[in-house]
């Protein structure tokens, strides 16, 4: 669960600026995290202005869903998936065979979980500036711009 958003800059899309974003931030934002609420509103602002363009991975949506579905939760369910949707600052990017095969190489090189080595695998594909997560298991992927929730300075 991981998120890679992407600055604009005088309306011009900036691909080095693309901050992807982990699950976690989903589920700080919606479910409330007060450590973390200040820096969560913030970047969410950033979104609604459009000055932040989101990326995660469609594998982002079965990863927040997992607990809502264990505790019968249908209304957690219902919100995670209307808010885990295409729109002009969030994309969702799917999971293909070119990403499978680049998070097989990212799992060879370091020992990260499958679905970490897709998050990875994803946000380098397509150039994220940023990776926004507060998992600082990522931090041992070479050439993976993470960046630490609990770190991040808007």
């Amino acid at each position: 669960m991981h998120f890679c958003a992407a600055s604009e800059t005088h309306g011009k899309n900036n691909r080095a600026h693309r901050p992807r974003l982990s699950g976690i931030i989903f589920i700080y934002a919606l479910e409330g995290y007060p450590d973390f609420q200040a820096r969560i509103t913030i970047l969410l602002e950033a979104m609604d202005h459009q000055e932040i363009e989101a990326l995660t991975s469609e594998l982002t949506l079965a990863e927040v869903l997992v607990k809502p579905f264990r505790e019968r939760n249908v209304a957690w369910q219902r919100t995670y998936q209307e808010v885990l949707q295409p729109s002009v600052n969030l994309r969702l990017l799917p999971v293909s065979r070119a990403i499978l095969i680049a998070a097989a190489q990212v799992r060879a090189q370091f020992p990260i979980k499958l679905p970490d080595a897709i998050h990875a695998a994803t946000a380098q594909q397509v150039s994220c500036g940023s990776f926004l997560t507060n998992d600082p298991g990522f931090k041992i992927v070479k050439d993976l711009p993470v960046v630490l929730l609990s770190e991040w300075q808007p």
